[in-house]
């Protein structure tokens, strides 16, 4: 009788749970919102990319807003050009694990943008690196905009040997490649695998192994054959003729841009004490394949735990010291960064519609019309 009594009040407290917590996130979802409704005069407008829904590339908007203004410890950045990364079709489209963190119902924040490059147009008090009329380049946020706010350890002084368009499409894609490789400890005369060697992060990762002294073998379809070996490749699989995990080859480094092998596969062509970098699900934003892409890289570091090979997940983060190495390499003709289209700021909608295609062959830029350019 007791525990009758007990089962049934544990009953109603777990129902009662239930019902409180879709109460709760039935209120957080309509409470999700945006200032995109709230219309006032702009004291100082630029244009920018705007989207006040989740949605396919055509919410999108080529719109007039404010002019950021930078605080005592940021600089303010006339952009020049910025380019598309990874997580950007993400935060359009909104899947709902995204929306966690971007707004359940509708972005809460309305623009897009990481990399940039462009002039420096104003300094805060505290900004003692940089002044007015410095091209500059590297992290800002939102950078599909006119002008950007960013603080000092995200810029470094651009190279003169490269342009706006080629500095404007680094930074992040660099550092996945970079601070991917150092994850497997890369060092002179190592061998080291490239899979998906063509994209933004892939085109980086050739060279940047390359400066490392390694002998690399990148993989890609036939049509980039030629684009990789100029960038450096050693070695080149054409993935639609052979497979990498099949041949006798062993490597010391995977840098692995895709994950569409299998753990034993991998495993298979790694050294006895080889390392795996799971840099990518291949392609851009979350495509059919994501999904289980993104289950087979819990599956291998779950693995990895009893083999004596490693395969490594990590997370990309701004770092200046790396910066700096990135620019010191294009400034050193080591790195070129690869630019597949250009596109004005006001097509970016159809740049993202070319980039969610997931053949570009390097990085899909964005070029920032100023003035009369507009």
């Amino acid at each position: 009788m007791k525990l009758r009594r007990i089962l049934k009040w544990s009953a109603r407290v777990i129902l009662l749970a239930l019902v409180l917590a879709f109460l709760v996130g039935f209120i957080a979802y309509w409470k999700s919102t945006n200032d995109c409704d709230r219309k006032t005069a702009l004291v100082s407008p630029m244009k920018a990319i705007v989207y006040c829904e989740y949605g396919s590339p055509e919410v999108l908007k080529f719109e007039d807003v404010e002019k950021p203004i930078p605080n005592d410890d940021q600089v303010l950045i006339k952009v020049r050009a910025a380019s598309l990364n990874f997580i950007d079709p993400g935060l359009m489209r909104g899947p709902w694990p995204l929306r966690l963190m971007s707004g359940l119902r509708k972005p809460e924040k309305t623009m897009l943008g990481n990399d940039l490059a462009g002039q420096v147009e104003a300094v805060g008090k505290n900004v003692t690196l940089f002044k007015v009329g410095d091209e500059v380049f590297g992290v800002g946020r939102p950078t599909l905009a006119q002008y950007a706010c960013t603080r000092e350890r995200g810029l470094v002084i651009k190279p003169a040997n490269v342009t706006f368009e080629q500095a404007g499409c680094v930074a992040w894609a660099g550092f996945t490649a970079l601070q991917g490789l150092r994850q497997g400890n890369i060092r002179p005369g190592q061998k080291v695998l490239i899979n998906g060697a063509t994209g933004g992060v892939g085109t980086f990762a050739v060279q940047i192994a390359k400066s490392f002294g390694a002998d690399v073998t990148a993989v890609c379809s036939t049509g980039k054959v030629d684009l990789v070996r100029s960038i450096g490749a050693d070695h080149v699989i054409d993935y639609t003729k052979e497979d990498f995990t099949k041949g006798d080859q062993r490597y010391d480094v995977i840098f692995d841009n895709v994950n569409n092998h299998s753990f034993s596969d991998r495993r298979r062509v790694l050294a006895p004490n080889g390392i795996c970098i799971i840099a990518g699900i291949g392609g851009a934003g979350l495509h059919p394949e994501a999904w289980g892409r993104i289950a087979g890289i819990f599956k291998a570091g779950l693995l990895a735990r009893f083999v004596p090979q490693k395969f490594v997940r990590y997370g990309t983060k701004l770092d200046k010291e790396d910066l700096k190495l990135l620019s010191d390499l294009m400034q050193t003709g080591k790195m070129t960064p690869v630019i597949d289209r250009t596109y004005k700021l006001s097509e970016t909608a159809e740049a993202m519609r070319y980039f969610e295609e997931g053949h570009a062959r390097g990085k899909v830029v964005i070029a920032v019309e100023q003035g009369n350019e507009l």
